[in-house]
C-alpha cells in the first residue's frame, strides 16, 4: 500500500507548520498502525527562512509541552508537492489563497485550512511571529493540538477502515 502524505503549510514555515509537523509526528508515534501508511512533512509559501529551524519562541514552548522542532528545517513549497502529499494544509486563509493559485488542476487531494480538523471551519491559525512573549506560541500549539487530533480521528477512519 502506497502512503498517504500530509503537508502543513504556514508563510515562512518557522512557527506554525513546524510546529504542526511537531505535534503531528509525535501524535502519531503513538498509532503506529497509522503512522505506517503516512509521510508527514511542512513548508512555507514565501521563501523566507530556507535552511532555518523553526523560530525559537516556538521550538521553546513546544519543547516545554514535549514536542521536539528541532531537527526541522524551513522550506519552501514546491509544485511536487502537490503531486507527492494528498492533504496540503494551510494554517490561515492567506496561504489557502496561495497555495490554490499555485495548485495544478489535476490535484486530486486535499486542500484546506488545517482548522477544518478541529471542527473550526474557516477558522485561522494566527501567525504568532510579531506577538511578545509566549501566549501567541501557545495559542498556536492548543489549535495545532486540537486539530492534529482530528486529522488523526479522521485519518484512522479513512485509512483504517
Amino acid at each position: 500500500m502506497s502512503s498517504t502524505g500530509i503537508l502543513f503549510v504556514c508563510l515562512g514555515n518557522i512557527c506554525r507548520s513546524p510546529t504542526a509537523e511537531g505535534v503531528f509526528r509525535r501524535k502519531l508515534a503513538e498509532k503506529p498502525q497509522l503512522k505506517a501508511l503516512l509521510e508527514v512533512d511542512s513548508a512555507g509559501t514565501a521563501a523566507y527562512h530556507v535552511g532555518e529551524p523553526p523560530d525559537r519562541r516556538s521550538a521553546a514552548v513546544a519543547a516545554r509541552r514535549g514536542y521536539d522542532l528541532s531537527v526541522l528545517r524551513a522550506r519552501a513549497v514546491m509544485a511536487e508537492d502537490f503531486e507527492k502529499y494528498d492533504y496540503v494544509l494551510a494554517m490561515d486563509q492567506q496561504n489557502l489563497f496561495n497555495l490554490q493559485a499555485v495548485c495544478p488542476p489535476q490535484f486530486n487531494g486535499h486542500l484546506s485550512l488545517f482548522l477544518d480538523f478541529a471542527g473550526k471551519q474557516d477558522a485561522e491559525v494566527p501567525d504568532p511571529y510579531y506577538t511578545s512573549g509566549d501566549r501567541g506560541f501557545e495559542e498556536v500549539l492548543d489549535l495545532v493540538e486540537a486539530a492534529s487530533d482530528g486529522l488523526l480521528a479522521h485519518l484512522e477512519a479513512e485509512l483504517l477502515r
